[in-house]
């Protein structure tokens, strides 16, 4: 059996003064793989690769930029790349 990962996207409408909350408890979910920040008119503000190295090393920054950013606007939306496996066997032949 072997596993292999897949990935889906999922919308979260948000508030500004939620914005930093919300991505904090995404990025210890840990099955995430990116972070779309947009406005309310769709446009990408910040995109955030989330990665074992960069939870550790950068997400203190991260989360303090994401926090300036909720002070400037009322509404986001949050785009969420997630990995979610997908068990397939392989290897396996019919009976001849």
């Amino acid at each position: 059996m072997t596993q292999q990962a897949t990935t889906s996207t999922e919308k979260i409408d948000v508030k500004g003064g939620h914005l930093a909350e919300r991505v904090k408890e995404l990025v210890h979910e840990g099955n995430v793989r990116r972070i779309i920040i947009k406005d309310s008119d769709g446009r990408t503000v910040m995109e955030v690769p989330v990665t074992v190295g960069v939870v550790g090393f950068l997400l203190a920054p991260t989360v303090t930029a994401i926090g300036a950013l909720a002070a400037l606007a009322a509404d986001y939306s949050i785009e969420v790349e997630r990995e979610t496996p997908d068990s397939t066997e392989t290897g396996i032949t019919a009976p001849a």
